[in-house]
């Protein structure tokens, strides 16, 4: 347990009591709560304003369900009648909430550093961070408590909120590291501190935010720049933008590859071998630097592109001190962990549903389409792509929309169905490639694509969902695949404005 008084807080926050609050106080970081239904006895909330709504609102809520301290950016009053001076709630008063809950996760990682050994893992890049993050939280979690993200907690509240559930004996702390401007990562770091960094990968995510790739490699490349001396850097050798951030370190690098052996023979390298798929299912022969002992890795995870995540998380891992007998038998026994990514399910008919619906870019649709037509590979199973927009890709979207489209007809997809008009371009792409009769068709929203795959999926079929997180089609891919259960995260939504998860 990792306690702060509120006058710690108050300090550390460089805010103020509110009158009448209690300066001795004491508050777990445990529970720190942004969402008021998240609030229990002893909890501080924080009320943060949202785009839709201020979770100042929602101070009444959190205490009335036990919280007994707010990190609030104003006084409420306990009373909201005509007196002239009404009781407050109890509150550390903060120009900011959010870089309040920073400043929080910032003395907590420095007492836990105090009390204990402790290393920090960061893991940045535009595709793949949350598989890396739940494999490299299997492997070390035998070795030592372990604290790593829920889900795809990875930006400004998201990552204070992984730090307040540490305690003093964590033994590694993984922190995934978002970003949708430049000085985003930067700002992270400074945060947690990482010790070891991790860049998987810079993809066109969030293009229209950054203006240009470019822009995008310079924030991924703050989370090398921000490593300490003696701290590691990890790299993907195979992305020239990725193995260019060598430049802006001062900690020692240490790359990944399936390429050549030779083409990284002069840089120190975690290298995959023989790569090849069975089911979908990646398999490789791993190296480690310095040694010529090699390891079979046989994931259970769906696609090819996981190899990147896969050398990523034993390339960290093996920084971090696990050996490779450690990384190798917990990666091989290791499936999905977090929702909608890559998330294979089969049907009692034989139908398989391949959930891949929580981020969406053109490089990961590309990855999750050679996927599908890998396990179509002979033609005795039908197979469809059912796929959603891509968001945040600014002035190319419409090319990149087509490209994708283009694709899917390249691969041999049997059936293309494409929702939404924001994704329109997809269809129109396919149908310019080749594509014809029912080979691909556009369908306006979720429920019209449900029903079209109701009617027309047939036994052995295999069905791919893919889009970015806000288009939906995650539910689609549950309605498939399980048609009778309702998805706990469609029934139970936030109040607006207090959830923290970002895309």
């Amino acid at each position: 347990m990792i306690e702060f008084s509120a006058a710690q807080i108050a300090t550390l926050c460089n805010g103020r009591l509110s009158t009448g609050t209690n300066p001795e106080t004491l508050i777990d970081v445990a529970k720190i709560v942004t969402d008021s239904r998240d609030s229990v006895p002893g909890a501080l909330y924080v009320a943060k304003s949202g785009e839709h709504a201020d979770g100042h609102d929602f101070i009444p809520a959190a205490f009335a369900a036990g919280a007994v301290l707010a990190l609030s950016e104003r006084e409420v009053a306990l009373d909201q009648g005509s007196a002239p001076s009404p009781a407050l709630y109890p509150a550390v008063i903060v120009e900011d909430a959010i870089l309040a809950m920073g400043a929080l996760a910032t003395a907590v990682v420095r007492r836990i550093r105090a009390h204990s050994p402790l290393t920090v893992i960061g893991i940045t890049g535009s595709a793949g961070k949350t598989t890396t993050k739940d494999l490299l939280a299997g492997i070390l979690e035998p070795l030592g408590p372990t604290v790593a993200p829920i889900g795809s907690y990875n930006g400004e509240v998201g990552v204070p909120l992984t730090v307040f559930r540490a305690d003093a004996d964590t033994r590694y702390l993984v922190i995934e590291m978002g970003a949708t401007k430049i000085g985003h990562i930067s700002y992270l770091s400074q945060l947690v501190e990482p010790d070891i960094g991790v860049v998987l990968c810079v993809g066109s995510a969030h293009a229209g935010e950054f203006g240009s790739i470019d822009n995008i490699a310079a924030a991924k490349g703050e989370l090398v720049q921000a490593l300490p001396a003696a701290g590691t850097a990890i790299l993907n050798f195979d992305d020239s933008r990725v193995r260019a951030m060598a430049a802006r370190a001062t900690a020692p690098v240490t790359y990944f590859s399936s390429a050549d052996a030779q083409e990284t023979a002069t840089v120190r390298t975690v290298q995959a071998r023989n790569v090849r798929t069975t089911d979908g299912n990646p398999e490789f022969d791993l190296i480690f630097p310095g040694e010529t002992d090699t390891y079979p890795v046989r994931s259970k995870l769906l696609g090819l592109h996981h190899v990147t995540n896969l050398l990523a998380a034993a390339t960290a891992a093996h920084a971090a001190g696990a050996t490779p007998e450690q990384i190798v038998a917990s990666l091989n026994n290791q499936g999905a962990v977090s929702r909608y990514r890559m998330e294979r399910t089969e049907r009692d008919d034989g139908v398989t549903v391949i959930n891949d619906a929580y981020n969406a870019n053109p490089e990961s649709m590309r990855a999750a389409l050679r996927t599908l037509a890998e396990l179509g590979a002979g033609g005795t199973r039908r197979t469809w792509a059912v796929l959603g927009e891509m968001l945040e890709l600014g002035e190319n979207s419409i090319l990149e929309h087509d490209a994708v489209g283009r694709v899917a007809v390249r691969l041999n997809i049997s059936r293309l169905i494409v929702v939404g008009t924001p994704a329109r371009a997809m269809h129109v792409g396919a149908v310019m490639e080749g594509s014809w009769g029912d080979e691909s068709m556009f369908v306006p929203d979720v429920q019209a694509a449900y029903e079209l795959l109701e009617r027309e999926l047939a036994p052995g079929d295999i069905v791919l969902v893919k889009s970015s997180r806000d288009a939906g089609l995650r539910f689609l891919g549950d309605r498939i695949a399980l048609p009778s259960k309702s998805t706990h995260e469609n029934s139970q939504t936030s109040n607006p404005g207090e959830r923290t998860q970002q895309p």
